[in-house]
């Protein structure tokens, strides 16, 4: 029986065929072998892990170690958006980020659905963090305490820019800075107000998962759980690779 089998040749041939074909094929496969994570290395309150994590990342060389992708969902469409943004702040409920949250993809988003998330990852030490919560508004006055620590020029650009609307080109971007610097001509920086429709949001967290890589992709992934946010008590579990 001829089951018309490619020779070796053939077979070689079409496999460079089809690479050809891909923008990437078969990357060389990258290997986690740095460190390990147990559950009797973590500590009670997922807040407290994440800093205890955060604090190694700061001490490193790690490149901007606070920036995290933050994820947003609409609804009714379903359709998810992701961006890099900047952890400015962390307290005892979860973690803040600093936008504008007036024409925004985000906070359209936001609008019809409070759910998010947000990860962290950390190369040097082949780390993740992944959180899953809700988002709550901060008070204007909490926006203006991190608003008020910012240089000028981010100031202004918080007033001018009509974050995510469409734009002709960059030179009309140029005039809408222009004409705001202009306006606040002959206030200092402190008298540079929070715009109402600049602040925080708090992302209160009802998963936080802590990733490790391992080798041959048998990472350790250990979860804090709660049903509600109004509640301290959390399950931690061992989540397969």
């Amino acid at each position: 029986m001829n089951l018309d089998l490619p020779t070796d040749k053939t077979y070689d041939e079409s496999v460079k065929t089809e690479k050809k074909d891909k923008l990437v094929f078969a990357p060389e496969t990258y290997q986690y072998t740095l460190y390990t994570l147990s559950e009797d290395e973590l500590v009670n309150s997922p807040i407290e892990q994440f800093d205890k994590w955060f604090e190694e990342a700061l001490k490193s060389d790690e490149p901007i170690p606070e920036s995290v992708v933050f994820s947003t969902c609409s609804l009714p469409s379903g359709r998810v958006s992701s961006r890099y943004v900047l952890l400015k702040e962390l307290d005892k409920r979860g973690f803040l980020i600093f936008s504008n949250w007036d024409t925004s993809k985000k906070e359209k988003d936001v609008e019809t659905n409070k759910y998010a998330s947000l990860t962290f990852l950390w190369k040097k030490f082949q780390r993740q963090v992944r959180v899953e919560g809700i988002v709550e508004r901060l008070t204007y006055e909490e926006s203006q305490e991190y608003y008020g620590v910012r240089p000028r020029g981010s100031k202004i650009g918080a007033w001018a820019s009509p974050q995510s609307k469409v734009l002709k080109n960059r030179e009309e971007l140029d005039k809408i800075v222009a004409a705001k610097e202009k306006e606040f001509e002959g206030l200092t920086d402190d008298e540079i107000k929070c715009p109402p429709k600049w602040g925080g949001i708090r992302i209160v967290p009802l998963e936080v998962e802590f990733w490790q890589g391992r080798q041959s992709r048998l990472h350790d992934r250990l979860s804090y759980r709660r049903e509600s946010i109004e509640t301290d008590e959390w399950e931690v579990v061992r989540l397969a690779p």
